[in-house]
């Protein structure tokens, strides 16, 4: 029998790896198993990691090994945010990059909608205190006026963009949370349509508000 200080450093692995498994236990952390072995040691530590019935914690950099022996990854995605995707290494990472896709456009056109309003709010007093200013220059000029439902329709808008605009918040906030691409696709397709099509009617409330405050000042 050949004794454990005459082993080399992968065959101390090995030993230790096998008593580990042979232990009864329902947690196992691993982290970097993969140093040291060899192919055919590689192939039966996943065999019996996959056999494994308890839970399983893997640190490793050998996507491959991750990718036979998990079922969940969790991805650091910078900035304190860690996100898990359900399947092994490339799986996850295909999630990752639709993930992606599908939320940085409609992120951009959201902060985008945001920021005009944000603008376009005291811009447009601004240009109604200079209308006012010009109009006692000028001669008096026959001046569009809302009608009562238009002027009811205004005096809604602010509300209703501030509705939606929470809405936006609610829908990205479960979006770019790590449960969310776990869920059964037919559920997330259907919230990132909803993103899409809240966003859209908040382009439209502000595009109709712009509209109602050019009639209601004159600028038409």
């Amino acid at each position: 029998m050949t004794p454990v200080k005459a082993l080399s450093g992968g065959e101390r692995n090995c030993l230790l790896l096998a008593k580990l498994l042979l232990k009864p236990n329902n947690l196992l952390i691993l982290d970097e198993p993969t140093n040291d072995l060899d192919v055919e040691t590689l192939e039966l530590l996943e065999e019996m990691l996959t056999d494994y019935q308890g839970t399983l914690i893997i640190v490793s950099h050998d996507r491959q090994f991750v990718d036979n022996t998990v079922t969940e990854c969790y991805f650091f995605e910078g900035e304190g945010v860690v996100n898990k995707y359900v399947g092994g290494y490339f799986d996850a990472k295909q999630q990752q990059e639709n993930y992606f896709a599908a939320t940085a456009d409609k992120r951009l056109n959201s902060s985008k909608n945001l920021q005009k309003i944000e603008e376009k709010a005291p811009l447009a007093e601004q240009e109604k205190q200079k209308a006012d200013q010009e109009k006692t220059k000028a001669e008096p000029t026959k001046k569009t006026k809302l009608s009562y439902k238009e002027q009811r329709e205004l005096d809604e808008l602010p509300a209703k963009m501030e509705q939606l605009e929470a809405d936006i918040e609610a829908l990205q906030a479960e979006v770019n949370s790590a449960e969310f691409f776990a869920k059964d696709p037919s559920y997330t397709n259907a919230q990132l349509q909803k993103l899409a099509d809240t966003e859209a009617a908040l382009e439209q409330a502000f595009e109709r508000w712009e509209a109602l405050e050019n009639i209601k000042n004159g600028n038409i």
